[in-house]
């Protein structure tokens, strides 16, 4: 993005053409404005600090739950949270609840719109699997038809805490989160809004 507009000043200033500087400018003055925004990294604090939530690892809205089959890490039923991130939303990713990675595959897709609900199964994605006292818990960082770069700072065995920043999808995504069939009560509904690190998605039973 720098580059363009790196690119776009210089042929602003190069051009004879009133009109096609004013034109440049500010295409580039919008790109810079929009790299700044998407890029922001807003500090967050948790609607609670007990470890019997989770919480919203990603800005945006829910667009999907519904009971699936999760064959990846918690192989069984399993309820699913989808929320979409529009390119204005805040991309910085944060871990849903404390616990320890115990699983971690990345698997090449498709680049379909992330608000399709095809995209959580045939896009490419980041699975990550965490231990959670004595459950489990799955998110997946999902690509979009235009975010095709997905950023995740986790290793194996890494011990983390929910609402730390762990990575991002650059420019409009999807994160889907599954929970384990009756593990779990769900305090959202689609459509609400969500934000990472801060709101509450599930409350565990059980615990």
């Amino acid at each position: 993005m720098a580059v363009v507009v790196v690119i776009l000043v210089a042929l602003a200033l190069w051009s004879d053409e009133r009109w096609v500087r004013i034109v440049m400018l500010f295409v580039a003055a919008f790109l810079t404005v929009f790299s700044l925004n998407f890029f922001r990294d807003p500090d967050r604090t948790p609607a609670s600090n007990s470890d019997d939530v989770i919480i919203s690892p990603a800005d945006g809205k829910v667009v999907l739950i519904k009971d699936v089959e999760e064959t990846e890490f918690i192989k069984g039923r399993a309820r699913m949270i989808s929320i979409f991130m529009s390119p204005l939303d805040v991309h910085v990713n944060r871990i849903p609840a404390s616990g320890t990675v115990e699983y971690l595959k990345y698997i090449k897709g498709k680049f379909l719109v992330a608000s399709d609900e095809k995209a959580v199964n045939e896009n490419e994605r980041e699975c990550i699997g965490l231990a959670v006292k004595n459950k489990k818990l799955l998110f997946n960082q999902v690509t979009g038809f235009v975010a095709r770069r997905i950023v995740c700072e986790l290793k194996l065995g890494d011990t983390v805490r929910a609402g730390e920043r762990f990575g991002m999808i650059k420019f409009g995504s999807r994160v889907d989160i599954y929970l384990p069939e009756g593990s779990a009560s769900i305090l959202v509904t689609e459509g609400d809004v969500v934000r990472s690190g801060e709101t509450i998605l599930a409350q565990w039973q059980n615990t």
